[in-house]
């Protein structure tokens, strides 16, 4: 049963940057499109980014485009969620998920998600 596990969550003042990893002891995710998804207190899930299994492929959403970079490196069986100019609304619980098929991990039904990492942006 592949297990993700998500790291690099914390606490920065709005403009600062945080970089997020996503990884799976123990199983490659060489054959898993990947993404984040953010969930605020009170307000449904959201998609952020994914990325396709050769990483030729990605997409995020428009709240995030210009801010957050996605990317995976197979060598370390990591992808990351590169956060930059992070704003109040930013603040969330962050989640990857992971499925052999793109269509189920951009439609948020994706077979395999971590317990989430904690991103607040405040001053």
């Amino acid at each position: 049963q592949l297990q993700l596990v998500e790291s690099g969550g914390g606490l920065v003042q709005p403009g600062g940057s945080l970089r997020l990893s996503c990884a799976a002891p123990g199983f490659t995710l060489d054959y898993y499109a990947i993404g984040w998804f953010r969930q605020a207190p009170g307000k449904e899930r959201e998609g952020v980014s994914c990325i396709s299994i050769g990483g030729g492929s990605t997409n995020y959403a428009d709240s995030v485009k210009g801010r957050f970079t996605i990317s995976r490196d197979n060598a370390k069986n990591t992808v990351y969620l590169q956060m930059n100019s992070l704003k109040p609304e930013d603040t969330a619980v962050y989640y990857c998920a992971a499925d052999a098929i793109w269509a189920q991990v951009f439609g948020g039904t994706g077979r395999y998600w971590g317990q989430g990492t904690q991103v607040t942006a405040s001053s």
